[in-house]
């Protein structure tokens, strides 16, 4: 299967390309970004070097499992990333996850970027996709809520601490 450019009446869902380093160092050296993203203390980007490491992980992801940049379509800025990729640790389980600068939140880019990775996982074949996020992580929360997303409650089994679990209908 190839790779899959999204596009939303917003925004353009796109692979990373080299250039984009700077983008992922800024948003992935901030605490108030990692802090949500990892159990225990946020492990910060400290360099483009580290970046450019980071994307290359990102391109060899199998399809339909990717992490796509969030690039608005008005202004060509990248917004942030959303993603479906493996849940560590079980058994070919997969996750749709999202991250966005915080000069980007509160314009709904998460919940339009989610809504079309959504679509395409399970237009892609698969049957089930969760969102897994820190607890306390009320946007997020409210991202899946809008997408429609079922609470099954919270787990200890694929990370260090707990993570709150929401399955697709």
């Amino acid at each position: 299967m190839s790779r899959v450019d999204l596009e939303t009446e917003r925004l353009r869902l796109r692979d990373w390309r080299p250039d984009d380093a700077a983008v992922v160092l800024d948003i992935l050296s901030r605490v108030d970004v990692v802090r949500w993203l990892d159990d225990g203390e946020p492990k910060l980007l400290a360099d483009l070097d580290e970046a450019r490491a980071k994307i290359a992980s990102w391109q060899q992801l199998v399809p339909p499992l990717r992490q796509w940049a969030i690039e608005v379509r008005e202004t060509g800025a990248v917004a942030g990333w959303a993603c479906l990729v493996p849940i560590p640790g079980s058994g070919g389980l997969v996750q749709i996850g999202w991250t966005l600068h915080p000069d980007a939140h509160g314009h709904g880019y998460a919940t339009e970027a989610a809504r079309a990775v959504l679509a395409h996982g399970l237009a892609s074949g698969l049957t089930e996709i969760r969102a897994l996020m820190i607890p306390a992580n009320e946007p997020s929360v409210r991202v899946a809520q809008r997408l429609g997303m079922r609470d099954i409650g919270t787990t200890d089994l694929w990370y260090d601490g707990p993570s709150r679990v929401f399955v697709t209908p």
